[in-house]
């Protein structure tokens, strides 16, 4: 009989979190090996369509606005409720919230493996949601980083070595690989991107509802990109709530023109194909997704050196890193690759190898049913010792 697994999952947003969550779902329905099951917390998003083409049936809702209610009460009943009727062997959350909610939801229904997770350094955590979260991870049997330096944060935080396990994103480097009939002019157009030719294209792919993401050290490199490189143009992909604030520093930079955002971006691989430079301007990070794509699309890569980022990008070998907020630094890095096109594509070919051979879905998903597999042996076994030495103590008392 496969053992049942559990994922838990904020939303079907498309952050980086979610899409790693839904991919790793969907290769575990592929291989088989366990009967694979869904909850989510707030049942919304593009990505549910996604989730129903997998047939995986029935995706429980949590819905939850506080972990200091009524109703998150009721919900954690229902969750346990769910766990013990459908006899689930593995929970794996995938963030804060979810790390809460379900990890403390799978202990009172003692399930056998209890898995959480943590995908950036610093940055979105203030004191009390890391005391709720520090909770949940004494109570998991493992907790995944997707990066090393992920991992050094959570055992400085007090959380025990054994118990961290790295398990880096995984990309489908097909995702990021244009149709066979790309024109450069189409895609353009269909990007709702100026196509007259002129204009060389700087992307940033990255959320617009955090601070953390720091575009506006990327703005301001931008500026000084433009006073070296006229023909430079700038793509924000992402949506979010503060692109507001974002267009209207632009115009205050005075580059509004050549600035083009273009909200949630359906045509990832259209948007990489026409890019030059791909940048990532974040304060703090865990293992980008955004820059395993822009390697795996062979763009070289110019990011802040934060968090995983070095893990994948290979400094003047796949692209540059440069200090968080260094907006000086950034502009110089990318003014170089735009002014030396043949060694920035040399860059992103050497790219896209290491995500071949490092970070692929296949890396992923091996590691990730090795650790299934472990922490149930481990359970199996220390449940049949606890029988033996039950037998043996009846045995004695007789």
């Amino acid at each position: 009989m496969k053992p049942n697994v559990l994922h838990i999952i904020d939303s079907f947003d498309q952050g980086g979190t979610e899409r790693q969550a839904v991919q790793l779902l969907r290769l575990l329905a592929e291989s088989g090996r366990y009967s694979v099951h869904l909850a989510c917390i707030h049942d919304r998003g593009v990505l549910r369509a996604e989730v129903e083409r997998m047939g995986i049936g029935r995706v429980e809702a949590y819905p939850l606005d506080s972990f200091f209610n009524r109703n998150f009460a009721a919900q954690l009943r229902r969750l346990r409720r769910f766990l013990a009727e459908r006899e689930i062997d593995v929970v794996h959350t995938h963030g804060l919230y979810t790390n809460v909610f379900g990890i403390l939801g799978a202990a009172l229904a003692r399930v056998p493996a209890r898995i959480a997770s943590r995908r950036e350094t610093g940055g979105l955590r203030n004191g009390a949601r890391r005391w709720g979260e520090r909770r949940a991870f004494n109570l998991a049997h493992a907790v995944v980083a997707n990066a090393e330096a992920v991992r050094r944060e959570l055992i400085a935080e007090g959380v025990k070595p054994s118990k961290v396990v790295t398990v880096y994103n995984g990309l489908d480097v097909t995702r990021v690989a244009p149709r066979e009939e790309f024109a450069r002019g189409d895609a353009l157009k269909a990007l709702g991107l100026p196509h007259d030719g002129e204009r060389r294209f700087v992307t940033i792919v990255a959320n617009i509802r955090h601070p953390v993401k720091d575009h506006p050290t990327f703005l301001r490199a931008a500026r000084r990109v433009r006073e070296s490189v006229p023909q430079a143009a700038f793509v924000v992909a992402g949506e979010g709530e503060l692109m507001p604030s974002l267009r209207d520093l632009a115009a205050e930079l005075g580059i509004e023109r050549e600035v083009f955002f273009t909200g949630r971006c359906e045509r990832v691989a259209e948007l990489l194909a026409v890019s030059e430079v791909c940048v990532l301007s974040s304060k703090a990070e865990g293992f980008s997704n955004a820059i395993l794509e822009y390697m795996a699309a062979a763009r070289p890569v110019v990011a802040t050196d934060v968090g995983g980022a070095r893990e994948a990008v290979a400094e003047g070998e796949t692209g540059h890193l440069v200090a968080a907020g260094d907006e000086q630094s950034m502009a110089e890095r990318i003014v170089a690759l735009l002014n030396d096109p043949k060694r920035a594509r040399a860059m992103g070919g050497r790219g896209r190898r290491v995500v071949e051979q490092k970070f692929s879905c296949e890396a992923q998903l091996e590691r990730t049913e090795r650790l299934y597999d472990e922490l149930l042996t481990k359970k199996a076994a220390a449940r049949l010792a606890r029988g033996v030495d039950t037998v043996e103590s009846a045995g004695r008392m007789n």
